[in-house]
């Protein structure tokens, strides 16, 4: 069901678009994490390194699509607010048949180039075999990583946050069935887990097809579909790309962090695995309302709302205050047993490090909240460039803090979280200034 967010209660709108993103973020999150926690129960702490090596090259991929069909989204939520229901459907054609291409290509490449990327990363000798099995697996199934993340992003587009949730969930359920079968039962160890995260995708993305075709008129387009504009591709790729290199900027840094890391062994890379996992699922709600903040402003900002804009920003920052202190609490006193659930009972060096370092970020967790909230306003201005350079700082930032304390300084595993906190400091430093100037230039609209 599609949402007109030019009208109606604030709060209540954003918060209602913001849970099923939320939810649906929490059940995506559930293919690593169940992977991870697996793995590592019934395989060991050096098959988890594996999927933790070969993580952020995935992520990192995958990022980038949804960050294409994230900007794609942008333009879709502008026309829809504009009520330009023709320029909306060259788009969502244009968009759809383009990211087609470019998803079969960057698969092939990435297939063959799995091996070199892994060493590159330092990956260790011992692991390596396993983290390459694991991405070519995955990476066979990108084609539907796409199609899913582009209808999601549509349907988002259009107000519509609950029904990507549908399938997400099914798809979470079906990736643990698989996990269970694959790994558990048939003993398959790091490919299996890989392939049932293949298989919940396909059926994840045949379902929404379904959907999409009975029940979103606006979407069964026919013929249309054929239609490719150049114009708006172009138009489209510059907000994609953008999108799509913040996105990959934010793993990317993961990345160069993790190269630091794989140097420390296998105890550091495990501890490091399960810290990035836990990290992603506390800083769902933030992301999440961050994303209903961008579909607000762009509706509004076509629709010419610049008072009700305002509004939905200052709404979306309560309840950023809010969901990030829930979150800080339930990290900081349930530490250890949530690193208990990534490690075998023998494992207690990976736990401890896990435990120092998410007592110590939890504490922090507000510096994203704020960086996030400013990010939403931006991407719903169409600004992403804004969104680009603070999160090169970000990571920047990150990555120099991280090498310097764990290879100069005499510090241990925490200091990942200061090299965290530093990256945000720089992050806001952009911002702050950035979005006090852009306000008062909407607001001479």
């Amino acid at each position: 069901m599609t949402t007109d967010m030019t009208k109606g209660r604030i709060i209540p709108q954003i918060t209602q678009f913001t849970i099923p993103l939320v939810l649906g973020n929490l059940f995506q999150l559930t293919y690593n994490a169940a992977d991870s926690v697996i793995v590592g129960k019934f395989v060991g702490d050096e098959a988890l390194a594996a999927v933790g090596t070969a993580g952020p090259i995935m992520n990192m991929v995958i990022l980038f699509i949804s960050g294409m069909c994230m900007g794609a989204g942008i333009l879709m939520s502008t026309h829809y607010g504009a009520k330009d229901y023709s320029l909306l459907e060259r788009q969502i054609s244009t968009s759809m048949l383009g990211g087609l291409g470019f998803s079969a290509i960057i698969s092939l490449l990435l297939i063959v180039f799995a091996h070199p990327l892994l060493e590159l990363l330092q990956v260790p000798a011992d692991i390596i075999g396993s983290a390459k099995g694991y991405l070519r697996i995955i990476f066979l199934g990108l084609i539907f990583t796409f199609v899913y993340n582009f209808f999601s992003n549509t349907l988002r587009a259009l107000g519509d946050s609950k029904v990507p949730l549908y399938f997400l969930m099914i798809s979470a359920l079906l990736n643990i069935v698989g996990d269970l079968l694959f790994v558990v039962v048939f003993r398959w160890g790091v490919p299996g887990s890989a392939a049932a995260t293949v298989l919940s995708e396909m059926l994840s993305c045949l379902f929404c097809l379904v959907y999409i075709k009975k029940k979103v008129p606006l979407l069964c387009m026919g013929r249309k579909w054929r239609v490719f504009d150049r114009s708006i591709l172009w138009k489209t790729f510059n907000y994609g790309i953008t999108s799509a290199l913040q996105q990959m900027c934010v793993q990317l840094g993961k990345i160069c962090v993790q190269t630091v890391v794989n140097v420390q062994g296998v105890a550091f890379i495990a501890a490091f695995t399960a810290i990035n996992r836990v990290d992603d699922f506390a800083m769902t709600p933030q992301q999440n309302i961050a994303h209903a903040t961008t579909t607000f402003m762009a509706q509004n900002r076509g629709a010419g709302n610049i008072r009700r804009m305002k509004q939905g920003f200052l709404s979306s920052v309560l309840l950023q205050a809010v969901s990030t202190g829930v979150v800080a609490v339930l990290v900081f006193f349930f530490a250890r047993p949530i690193m208990q659930l990534f490690v075998s009972d023998g494992s207690r060096e990976v736990t401890d490090l896990g435990v120092s370092y998410l007592r110590l970020i939890a504490v922090m967790y507000v510096m994203p909240a704020a960086t996030n909230s400013i990010q939403g306003f931006f991407r719903g201005l169409g600004d992403l460039k804004v969104t680009l350079i603070s999160t090169i700082l970000n990571m920047s930032a990150r990555f120099l803090s991280a090498w310097l304390m764990i290879h100069i300084l005499p510090g241990g595993f925490e200091w990942l979280a200061w090299a965290n906190f530093f990256g945000w400091i720089a992050m806001l430093a952009l911002q702050i200034p950035l979005i006090l100037m852009r306000w008062k230039k909407e607001q001479s609209r």
